[in-house]
């Protein structure tokens, strides 16, 4: 499933984010507020992927994303990629057992393994958070 937002000549607006993610809006702001509080340099852009993926949001530090945030219609995925330590410190750590299998069936690259996880409540809210404090620290 691709962005809901597909044109390429049109950056979303928060405006236009707000009403496309509707009740997971809030969420989004906590991800992206939690992030910007863990690592302050951080910087943030909208990405455009192709016709395939559409547009993504990236929270990024000088040299890697730390956060990508990809908008859905009335939800978004949280995608990371993790690297060896960082896969090894999410193991060890009480992230839910479902992400963790998620992370291991993921296929390892060179930059690390990648994830993406479905936000539509708060049930993972602590667990993304989590996620953010791993990547920011490896």
């Amino acid at each position: 499933m691709k962005s809901i937002f597909t044109n390429k000549t049109t950056t979303p607006t928060p405006t236009a984010l707000e009403q496309a993610l509707a009740n997971t809006f809030p969420l989004w702001q906590t991800f992206e507020t939690f992030a910007k509080e863990q690592y302050p340099a951080a910087t943030v852009e909208w990405h455009y992927s192709g016709d395939k993926f559409g547009w993504s949001y990236r929270i990024k530090d000088k040299k890697r994303v730390l956060l990508y945030l990809l908008p859905r219609d009335r939800f978004f995925k949280t995608a990371f990629v993790f690297g060896e330590k960082a896969t090894a410190r999410i193991m060890e750590s009480d992230i839910s057992e479902t992400i963790k299998k998620e992370l291991m069936l993921a296929k390892p690259y060179a930059e690390g393994r990648g994830i993406r996880i479905e936000i539509k409540d708060t049930s993972l809210v602590a667990d993304i958070q989590k996620l953010i404090t791993i990547k920011i620290a490896n």
